[in-house]
């Protein structure tokens, strides 16, 4: 599995630097694939599942086209069944994921069918595909009308967990004036879109009230 040897070696590289990874991206999404459509393991099932950015990232339009091949019975399941393409397709906000999970709103198996609105029914990024669900429920889906229903009940917002009654913060104090370059120095730009390596650049440079380890 010639992806997860170089994953392994890419997570064995930052974790010397005391990051996590990056998520993945298209092409090695695509890598994933191959392999797990040969050889499945539940590695390769947990990378696809926890290291792919959701949304409309150029890995997730690789990661729902795959999973939306397998919930529609497109493509053969290996290592994700249709039932886990539904669910999966369902934690990935908005974007790429809407499209397969309306269409899956009209499967013939009514508990997938019903499982795809469960997902809809917690995803707000759904944009014009809201007129399509709309569509659908008015022509006697049932599972369409049912994400309508619970869309207007707003029972994504009403079923998270209530806010705390108290919340404990920490806030960071430092003398006299402080700016951006503080927390994100200029000469460290290039690792900006890298969130967890940029980190280490914040408070590099000693000033007024800061010592850093290493300046």
């Amino acid at each position: 599995l010639a992806f997860i040897d170089s994953y392994n070696a890419h997570v064995t590289e930052r974790s010397a630097e005391g990051i996590a990874p990056k998520p993945l991206d298209a092409s090695q999404v695509s890598a994933l694939l191959a392999d797990l459509k040969t050889a499945p393991t539940p590695e390769l099932v947990d990378l696809l599942t926890h290291r792919v950015p959701p949304g409309v990232d150029e890995a997730a339009y690789v990661k729902a086209g795959y999973l939306a091949a397998v919930a529609a019975g497109s493509e053969p399941a290996s290592g994700i069944d249709r039932a886990r393409a539904i669910e999966l397709l369902g934690t990935m906000q908005g974007g790429y994921n809407v499209a397969p999970l309306v269409s899956a709103l009209s499967d013939p198996d009514a508990e997938l069918a019903a499982l795809a609105a469960q997902q809809l029914k917690m995803t707000l990024l759904v944009f014009d595909a809201f007129y399509d669900v709309e569509e659908l429920a008015t022509g006697g889906n049932a599972h369409a009308k049912s994400v309508m229903e619970s869309w207007a009940s707003a029972e994504w917002f009403l079923s998270r967990p209530p806010v705390a009654d108290k919340m404990t913060v920490t806030v960071f104090k430092v003398s006299g004036e402080t700016n951006t370059d503080d927390l994100s120095p200029a000469p460290d730009a290039w690792s900006r879109p890298d969130i967890p390596l940029h980190a280490l650049a914040m408070l590099k440079m000693e000033r007024d009230g800061i010592q850093p380890d290493a300046d």
